[in-house]
């Protein structure tokens, strides 16, 4: 009864650990894709980025990428889009 009992148990968390994985994945793959979208719009727009810039973004989190990826519309420069203070 008892190795049942911890058979099923292995499978619940086995399966819990799946499914986190997946959902980590899956985020990950997300904040990859805004970056690159982010990426070749700055560059579009204000031409080839620093490295330091091409790291800041690509190690930025999604809602991060989301505020830069909105600010790039209207900015002027890239510091517009980049700095916290606008």
């Amino acid at each position: 009864m008892l190795a049942e009992r911890v058979k099923e148990w292995t499978r619940e968390w086995e399966q819990q650990g799946l499914e986190k994985g997946m959902q980590q994945g899956l985020q990950q793959g997300l904040q990859q894709g805004e970056a690159a979208v982010l990426l070749r719009q700055l560059t579009r727009k204000f031409g080839e980025l620093p490295p330091q810039v091409r790291r800041r973004i690509e190690s930025a989190d999604a809602e991060t990428l989301l505020l830069w990826s909105e600010r790039v519309l209207d900015a002027t420069t890239l510091d517009d889009v980049l700095d916290p203070q606008h």
